[in-house]
Order: structure tokens, then C-alpha cells, then sequence
């Protein structure tokens, strides 16, 4: 190893912290909250910063909350003389018709409109249907992780006909020319075709995109079309924009001209992204290796983030300086999956995958061999891996990470283990 990839591995040591961690709970099955003012009024202290923590979630940066103390009491004192949110939360030690009596003075000073969301101290099934009965959204029982909260507001807000809403799988290289756009193409054909689920690949390199070159698609419209006219967006939009490359996978292509400079601002994608999650329960989406601001604001609101490097220097620091970044853009979700792609590659001097992933903290999800011939062939017949070698290791590969990125592996592992159901049980009285 040289002095140079000694010293990078060095900095590359994980960053560690003595602050105590709050309680999140499983994030992953949290949906994003819409646009909607939330208020609380909180009697202890790990209750508020739970909430306060919650609130600077990505899943939660539309809604605007505010986190105050005194319980039930503070509330009617500031709604007395304020007009009330969308939602609020009110935590309370009181039960039966003492917590009766302390929201119904609440109820005085509230509008019609307003959810209430009550927070106790008592796992009391026959005092939760009373409240519920009484016009109470919902009723947690402390200790709440941010999971909970997150989960029980989006359950209140989301309306129910518009359906799940899909999961954003973004993928970046730690460096260009890595092989990320392919893998992430083959990632969202593989997903397609093996679970016969939906998925909307956008190709968000607008200027140099291959996804219509993988996938043999030459589409008169695409994303271009809808980034330059957020006033239009919507589904029929979309629709309209999309091109059926398989049954189940639809291409939201790059222009891949040079005509325009493409210089967009922070939101520039949201809307796009949101009206594919809501008509497609997997968007995939193919980040272009450049540091912007819509770069990464995509990669700071995608659920599940890939990053793919190459075993060499440059490739550990970028991939050291992308997961610094994201654990702050992200500090409630799961690190960024890591694959290792043109591992062997003959005659370059390599960083060992252990000596590369070691230091990063993060184990690879794929470790993909140098193939030239293969990728190469497929590429030029407009083919996925799976077309050109539906036996090869390498497509076997990205049905692994199309697993580990909707879930379907860490289902699978449950299964064979025996999952007890019973620890998954939340006090919901439903």
C-alpha cells in the first residue's frame, strides 16, 4: 500500500460521537408528510426532542412544526388568542376523565379543521377508543421514536385513494466514468422484471444521459420537457413524457444535447419526482456526477442512495467526502448503499475492497469484476446484462441489489429466521 492510500485511509476513519441517540425506530417504512403546520406541547423532555429531531427529518422538510412545552394546559392558554394548525400534538400523564376533561377545554379554542394527536403515559386499550371516540386522531404511548410520530401524522394527512407512494432509489458515481449510469439502469430493469412491479427510470443527466442508449429508446420527449415547465407538471404530463421501454419499466429520458445549458435550481426536480413516486411504486433515478445544489437536494430526499466507486485513491476520498455529507443530509436514514465496480481491472494499481470499504464503515453491496466484453456488447445492441448473459454472475448481481434496495432481501432473511411478530406489534387499537 503507498504512503498516499495510507494517509487516505487514515482520514477516512469514521467520525464518532458521545451525544446520546434519540429513539427513530424503523424509518424505512415512513412516508414523506405533506405541506401542513404542526404545533406541540410536550410535558417531558425526551418527548420534545424526539419531535424536535423529527421535525428537521428529510421526510418531514415540507411541514412546518413547532415544539413547545407545558402539555394540554399551554395549548388552551395559546390558542385561547391564536388560530390552531393542521395538527396538534398534546402530551399528557393525565388518563380516564381527567385527559377527558383537559381536551375537551382544548376542544373550546380549536378549529373545526384541526387534528389532534395525544401522546400518554398509559397503554390503556379502553381509554384509546374513548378518545378516538371524542374526535382524537390518534393516541401514542410514550416512549415514541420519531418513526412513530412521523408514521402516525402521515397516516392522518395522506389521503388514503392516492394510494402508496413510491420509494426514489438515487444513484451517483464517487467519480465519473465508474459505471454508475449503467448499474443503475440494469438496477431498474432488473426490479422490473423480476418483481413485475412498476418502476419510472429518470435519467437526471441532461446534457450527457445513456439511459436511451442502454435501453435502445430514441423518445421526442422527456425529462427536459418537464423541468422547464413546473407549471405544467402533473400526471397526464407524465404520462405523456414517459417511454415504455419494457412492461413494467418506463423511461423519463435525458435530451443528451447540448443546445442549452442546464443550470436549475435547489427544488428543480421535487415536482417531477413526487408525481412519479405517486404513479409508480419505484422511481429510479440517475444522478449525474456533479455537486449542485439539485444534486443534492435529489440525493438528500432519495430513500435509498447507491454510490459506486472504483478501488483507487480518488474514488476513497469522494466516496469518504459523499458519505460525510449525506449522514448529515440524512442523520435518521440508513448509510448509502456502496458498490465496487471494475474491481481487477488489468494493469491499474487497485485498493484492495477491504482495505477501500473498511475504513468507510460500510460494507459493499455488489462487488462487480472488470467485464469489458460484456458491458460492451450489451451497451452497443442497446441490451441490459441480462439480456446479453441472463446466466452471468454479474446479472445475478443486480437482482441481489434490486433486493437489498426495495426491501425484498431483508424480507426474505426475515422469513428464513423466523420472525417474531409479536415484537413488532405497536399499540394501535386497530
Amino acid at each position: 500500500m503507498t504512503q498516499q492510500t495510507a494517509e487516505a485511509i487514515q482520514h477516512a476513519e469514521p467520525r464518532q460521537s458521545n451525544e446520546a441517540p434519540i429513539a427513530s425506530g424503523d424509518m424505512n417504512a415512513v412516508r414523506p408528510v405533506p405541506r401542513i403546520t404542526v404545533q406541540a406541547f410536550c410535558q417531558t423532555e425526551n418527548i420534545a426532542q424526539v419531535l424536535d429531531m423529527a421535525s428537521k427529518d428529510r421526510r418531514m422538510s415540507k411541514a412546518h412544526v413547532k415544539v413547545h412545552m407545558g402539555g394540554i394546559q399551554a395549548a388552551v392558554d395559546f390558542y385561547s388568542g391564536a388560530p390552531t394548525p393542521n395538527l396538534i400534538i398534546v402530551e399528557s400523564k393525565l388518563t380516564g376523565e381527567e385527559l377527558l376533561t383537559d381536551l375537551g377545554r382544548l376542544a373550546e379554542v380549536c378549529d373545526g379543521e384541526t387534528k389532534v394527536v395525544v401522546i400518554g403515559h398509559q397503554n390503556d386499550i379502553m381509554m384509546y377508543r374513548e378518545l378516538i371516540a371524542n374526535g382524537v386522531s390518534e393516541y401514542l404511548v410514550a416512549p415514541v421514536s420519531m418513526a412513530d410520530f412521523m408514521q402516525a401524522v402521515s397516516e392522518i394527512f395522506v389521503n388514503p385513494e392516492t394510494g402508496p407512494i413510491g420509494k426514489v432509489l438515487a444513484f451517483v458515481g464517487a467519480k465519473g466514468g465508474v459505471g454508475s449510469s449503467t448499474i443503475c439502469h440494469n438496477v431498474a430493469w432488473s426490479i422490473s422484471s423480476k418483481y413485475q412491479s412498476d418502476v419510472v427510470l429518470t435519467d437526471l443527466d441532461l446534457a450527457f444521459g445513456t439511459a436511451n442508449i442502454n435501453l435502445d429508446q430514441d423518445p421526442p420527449q422527456g425529462v427536459a420537457e418537464a423541468v422547464f415547465s413546473p407549471d405544467r407538471m402533473d400526471d397526464i404530463l407524465l404520462d405523456r413524457l414517459l417511454a415504455k421501454c419494457a412492461e413494467h419499466l418506463s423511461l423519463l429520458a435525458a435530451p443528451s444535447t447540448l443546445d442549452r445549458t442546464y443550470d436549475f435550481e435547489k427544488d428543480a426536480f421535487s415536482q417531477i419526482l413526487e408525481v412519479a413516486q405517486r404513479g409508480a411504486p419505484c422511481v429510479v433515478v440517475d444522478v449525474p456526477h456533479q455537486w449542485t445544489s439539485w444534486t443534492r437536494q435529489v440525493l438528500a430526499s432519495a430513500d435509498q442512495v447507491v454510490i459506486t466507486a472504483c478501488p483507487e485513491l480518488a474514488n476513497l476520498r469522494n466516496t469518504k467526502n459523499m458519505l460525510d455529507v449525506l449522514a448529515e443530509l440524512r442523520p435518521n436514514d440508513s448509510k448509502p448503499h456502496l458498490v465496487m465496480n471494475q474491481v481487477g481491472t488489468p494493469k491499474r494499481p487497485e485498493i484492495s475492497v477491504p482495505d477501500f470499504t473498511g475504513p468507510l464503515g460500510l460494507e459493499p453491496a455488489a462487488i462487480l469484476p472488470f467485464e469489458p466484453a460484456l458491458f460492451g456488447t450489451a451497451s452497443n445492441n442497446g441490451q441490459m446484462i441480462s439480456e446479453a448473459d441472463p446466466k452471468s454472475n454479474i446479472s445475478s448481481s443486480f437482482d441481489l441489489l434490486g433486493q437489498i434496495l426495495t426491501g425484498k432481501a431483508q424480507l426474505q432473511s426475515e422469513k428464513k429466521g423466523g420472525l417474531n411478530f409479536l415484537s413488532k406489534l405497536r399499540f394501535k387499537g386497530k
